[in-house]
């Protein structure tokens, strides 16, 4: 992709006061929702440069790319953006799982009858990938 068109995309994108822009997540393939996270300028200029999604991190304060650390990567096949240019949804083939809790997706609880339900199957350890 043009370097040029990277920038003048991101840049035309709205941020929130902090300088963020929420990013959805969904499988390419089945269209589950895989999860939610925040992207700044930079990270979206990374996630368009490709091939892997990358995010800016509020709790740790800096960038990081999906996968790095426990190789669940999320490889970029599509990004759509809102009408008021202000949430992207991202399409993207996930290797293993995109949850840290070792859940194929962050949505794996429910509210069913005033309670909360596990819906998803967990599966990997995260002590075993993540080393905790």
């Amino acid at each position: 992709m043009d370097a040029a068109f990277i920038e003048t995309f991101a840049k035309g994108l709205k941020y929130d006061d902090k300088g963020l822009i929420c990013a959805v997540i969904q499988d390419a393939a089945n269209n589950e929702v895989l999860m939610v996270a925040y992207m700044n300028e930079l990270a979206v200029q990374k996630t368009l440069e490709g091939p892997y999604v990358t995010f800016f991190s509020r709790s740790r304060n800096k960038m990081w790319i999906k996968g790095e650390t426990s190789g669940h990567t999320q490889e970029v096949k599509e990004i759509t953006f809102d009408c008021d240019k202000d949430c992207l949804l991202i399409k993207v083939v996930q290797k293993v799982a995109a949850c840290h809790e070792g859940y194929r997706t962050c949505f794996f609880r429910k509210v069913e009858n005033g309670q909360i339900v596990t819906v998803g199957e967990k599966i990997f350890s995260e002590d075993s990938v993540y080393k905790k």
